[in-house]
């Protein structure tokens, strides 16, 4: 199990951000060093903020490095991934409400109908043809006059 590190990285245009760092092993196992900006410091103003803020991804590096890799995923595989790494309370990249307005979008529409589908047997046609037949409002799309 890692923690990784975070440090404030200093820009040459714009706010200081922070950026997490950590390792894994290649298939040759060879060391592979990986970063990624967490926010800015006007975000997260200091480190304890910026690590609870990654909290779900030291927690998906470490299950990664435990759980061999699958070659085939579900929809509702990648939901349930989704729901704990992205709509956890510890993570505060979305909004309470944003959390559990996603929340019932899976469970409501996406789980029920794509669940058992592999990510690769999905085309993007059979998408665009499930959302129109969604029983949702339509947008409305204003046009300005020239």
């Amino acid at each position: 199990m890692q923690h990784g590190s975070l440090i404030k990285n200093v820009r040459k245009h714009g706010p200081c951000v922070w950026q997490f760092r950590w390792s894994e092993k290649g298939p040759q196992g060879k060391r592979i060093y990986r970063k990624r900006v967490i926010g800015s410091v006007g975000e997260y103003s200091d480190m304890d903020a910026a690590r609870r803020a990654v909290a779900g991804l030291v927690r998906e590096i470490n299950l990664g490095e435990t759980q061999p890799r699958r070659c085939s995923m579900t929809v509702a595989q990648l939901c349930e991934h989704f729901e704990q790494r992205e709509l956890a309370r510890e993570n505060t990249w979305r909004s309470y409400s944003t959390k559990k307005t996603y929340g019932v979008y899976l469970k409501r529409w996406v789980i029920p109908y794509w669940g058992i589908y592999e990510l690769s047997a999905i085309r993007t046609i059979q998408v665009e043809s499930w959302l129109r037949r969604l029983p949702l409002a339509k947008a409305v799309v204003q046009r300005s006059e020239t």
